[in-house]
C-alpha cells in the first residue's frame, strides 16, 4: 500500500523518513482561501482539519491502493490564527508580536484509505502544542528574516531550522509542529484498518 503525502513541505517529507516511511509527494493546489470562504465562521481547529481533508481529497485521484495523508498547519497568537507570511513586513510583524510570548499551534491532518481507486474509509482530527518563543534581537530577526525561512512556513517560524534558535520550548508533540503529527497520523491510520509498522520501508528496524 503507498503512503501518499498530500504536502509539498519538506519538513514534512524529512519526518516521515526518519519515521522509517518514504511517501509518494503529491502536491495538492487547493485554493486555501475558497476552502476558508466556503466556511461559516470556523473555529481554527475546523479550519485546519478542513483544508488538510481538502488536500487530501485533491490529490487522490488516480490512486490504487492507497493511503492519503493531508496536513495543514496555522499558528493561533493573541487571538488571531495565521498562516504563512509569505511577505518580510508581514513577517517582521508577527515576529515583533511572538516574541517573548506563547502561541498555539495547531495541525489538522485527515487520512483516506483507497482500495481499487475508491475510498473505503476516512479519518481526521487536529493536534494543539503550545509554543514559547525567545526574543530575538533586531539584529537576529533582521538575519532571519533575511534568510527567507519565516516566509515560507505556517506562523513565520520552524522548529527543526533556523527558527529554532527563536523556540525557548513546546509543550506538545514536535513533530506537530514541525508539520506532521506522527502520533496523531499513527491514531488515524489505525482508525482506518491500517498499522503504521506496514508501512515502514524495507530495512527499517
Amino acid at each position: 500500500m503507498r503512503f501518499v503525502l498530500a504536502s509539498a513541505s519538506p519538513a514534512r517529507l524529512s519526518v516521515l523518513r526518519a519515521a522509517g516511511i518514504e511517501p509518494v509527494v503529491r502536491v495538492s493546489g487547493v485554493d486555501e482561501d475558497a476552502v476558508a470562504a466556503a466556511l461559516v465562521d470556523p473555529e481554527p481547529a475546523e479550519l485546519v482539519t478542513a483544508l488538510a481533508a481538502a488536500k487530501a481529497e485533491a490529490v487522490r485521484a488516480g490512486e490504487q491502493d492507497a493511503v492519503v495523508v493531508g496536513c495543514d498547519s496555522m499558528l493561533s497568537m493573541h487571538g488571531e490564527v495565521v498562516g504563512k507570511p509569505h511577505d518580510p513586513e508581514v513577517a517582521a510583524k508577527r515576529w515583533r508580536q511572538m516574541a517573548g510570548g506563547t502561541g498555539e499551534l495547531l495541525t489538522g491532518h485527515a487520512v483516506l484509505k483507497l482500495r481499487g481507486g475508491e475510498v473505503v474509509a476516512r479519518a481526521q482530527a487536529h493536534r494543539t502544542t503550545a509554543v514559547r518563543f525567545a526574543e530575538p534581537t533586531e539584529a537576529e530577526l533582521d538575519a532571519y528574516l533575511a534568510s527567507g525561512e519565516p516566509l515560507r512556513v505556517a506562523g513565520g517560524f520552524t522548529l527543526d531550522g533556523l527558527g529554532g534558535w527563536f523556540v525557548e520550548g513546546i509543550d506538545g508533540d514536535p513533530s506537530s509542529v514541525i508539520g506532521i503529527s506522527l502520533p496523531l497520523t499513527r491514531g488515524l491510520l489505525a482508525e482506518v484498518g491500517v498499522r503504521v509498522t506496514d508501512l515502514w520501508t524495507s530495512g527499517t528496524a
